[in-house]
């Protein structure tokens, strides 16, 4: 999960993406975040403060990623975030190979032996654990908000980040998401342009494939849907992961929403994110 933007939301949506793979099978959670907002959201406040670190693993070598990794309570285990993580970048861009290093000393021995899933919360800014991040998975997910920023926030996203990536490796975005959505979308709201934007843009996502073809069915809207809300020849829907007041008192818990509120309706959304993870992406 990666935007170079922050309070998109990218730490809930990774975290409540995590949960729900988490029933399709072992899963990993690896905030990759200095500001460690996932890890402390999840309580593992001691875990961030602690002096074994994710350099320890891919720099130094003098510890093993179990010596990092925390099981929680919500069937997925966490590779925590940690208050140093921002030397870590540092160090990893004088290291041989420092853009593979968590894929050579973390996903590389656990994907399929010990965990079917390993999902990231990435930084808002690019850098090289940002880049470690696309090297490990080769997919990304990208969050993305209502307001004047919005796309330009996916654009960036893109130009500085995804693209040069590509010119040595392959990378699949699996998704855009619309998220932290309020607002009508019968009215020219926000929302509404946002929507607009995703759902109408003819600019490419992925090679040869439109950025509306990477929008979750729960936010695809058609022209010809928003002409017959304008006409009110239908009731306007609610697309887009909505902003519940769940999803905050959820981490004052320390818990995803599933697990605080399991008739919430956005879980559903999660779970649809989790199927285009599991399938590789979305299948219209």
């Amino acid at each position: 999960m990666v935007i170079l933007k922050g309070g998109v939301g990218k730490s809930t949506t990774s975290m409540n993406l995590a949960r729900q793979l988490s029933e399709r099978g072992a899963t990993l959670f690896a905030d990759l975040d200095p500001n460690g907002h996932a890890t402390n959201g999840l309580g593992f406040e001691a875990a961030y403060q602690s002096e074994t670190n994710l350099g320890d693993v891919i720099l130094e070598g003098s510890a093993t990623p179990h010596d990092l990794i925390r099981s929680t309570d919500h069937g997925f285990d966490l590779l925590p975030s940690s208050n140093t993580l921002e030397d870590v970048e540092k160090d990893l861009a004088g290291a041989m190979q420092g853009s593979a290093r968590i894929k050579s000393k973390i996903v590389d021995p656990l994907l399929g032996d010990e965990y079917e899933y390993v999902v990231f919360d990435c930084p808002a800014y690019p850098g090289m654990l940002n880049n470690n991040a696309l090297v490990a998975t080769g997919n990304v997910m990208i969050p993305i908000e209502p307001g004047s920023s919005a796309i330009g926030g996916y654009k960036r996203t893109m130009e500085r980040l995804i693209e040069p990536a590509r010119e040595y490796i392959d990378v699949d975005v699996l998704a855009v998401i619309p998220n932290k959505l309020s607002d009508r979308i019968d009215q020219q709201t926000e929302d509404r342009e946002l929507l607009e934007n995703l759902n109408t843009a003819t600019y490419e996502v992925n090679p040869g494939q439109p950025l509306q073809e990477a929008v979750p069915d729960f936010a695809r809207i058609t022209a010809e849907v928003f002409d017959a809300i304008d006409a009110g020849e239908t009731s306007p829907p609610k697309p887009g992961i909505r902003h519940r007041s769940a999803l905050s008192r959820s981490l004052q818990h320390n818990q995803p929403l599933q697990d605080y509120d399991p008739e919430n309706d956005q879980i559903p959304y999660y779970e649809e994110l989790a199927e285009i993870v599991a399938t590789g992406g979305i299948q219209r």
